[in-house]
């Protein structure tokens, strides 16, 4: 048998198991369960406009304070793993190991409750300030080493032509390498903050006021509330109206970064 009828021949099975699941699915689910379990509109509706003004508000606001704070200490993070003195490197090589190395979740939790137990402390906001702080330190952890990779991509060149005008290390640094290194890692912060818009669901466990709450907390309480799944499908569709967009961005980003070099 010839390659390219083999190909063939693959290429039709393949559609063939594809048609078949997608006829199982349509003939043997129980569609008026469906419906009435995962798309009750009664019950969709009743989530408007309170899902928009208070769950999906509180996801956005919560995922940027979370991601500027993580940008701001994941940039002194990879700036101390770069830097000659010893002390600095070792600092930041174990908070970046320790924090990837956890579970957000775990985390979270222990911020909204271990901590202030354990040091008498409450943090600002509450329960949402203390689950903030945990995903500012877990998201600081990565994206220190995205950004340390991007300084690192920068062909040293750029360095030596800087300083042989006469610019200082930090100079050097403020105004040769961080504007190409942020060029290069802009692809991968993006996605994480895509990462951290879905993050902010584990807030949950901090337990969150009524007007504190993010998506992922307000469809749990209406399912509990309306005994019926519908609310789960109505906050994923929120959550894709906000993440969608920004995948999208990632990946023209990641081309147009292509096409520059």
């Amino acid at each position: 048998m010839k390659a390219s009828t083999r190909r063939r021949l693959t290429r039709g099975v393949l559609y063939a198991i594809f048609v078949i699941a997608v006829l199982l699915v349509v003939f043997l689910a129980d569609w008026t369960a469906v419906r009435t379990n995962f798309l009750d509109l009664d019950v969709a509706r009743a989530m408007f406009p309170e899902i928009i003004l208070t769950a999906a508000k509180n996801t956005v606001v919560y995922t940027v304070i979370a991601f500027i704070g993580g940008l701001v200490l994941g940039l002194v993070l990879a700036l101390m793993k770069l830097s000659p003195v010893g002390p600095y490197r070792w600092v930041a090589t174990a908070y970046v190991e320790l924090f990837r190395g956890l579970p957000a979740l775990l985390v979270i939790f222990g911020f909204a409750f271990a901590v202030p137990i354990a040091f008498s402390w409450r943090p600002p906001g509450g329960s949402a300030g203390a689950g903030l702080i945990a995903l500012i330190i877990v998201s600081a952890a990565y994206i220190a080493e995205t950004i340390r990779a991007g300084i690192q991509a920068v062909p040293a060149g750029q360095v030596e032509a800087a300083r042989s005008l006469g610019m200082s290390p930090a100079w050097t640094m403020v105004s040769v390498v961080l504007p190409q290194a942020f060029r290069i890692v802009t692809p991968p912060l993006t996605n994480e903050l895509v990462i951290l818009i879905k993050d902010t669901s584990l807030l949950f466990i901090a337990g969150m006021a009524l007007g504190d709450r993010e998506l992922t907390t307000f469809a749990r309480d209406a399912v509990s509330q309306q005994a019926n799944a519908t609310p789960l499908v109505v906050a994923s569709l929120m959550y894709l109206i906000i993440t969608l967009p920004l995948t999208r961005l990632v990946a023209w980003l990641e081309r147009h970064n292509k096409r520059g070099r």
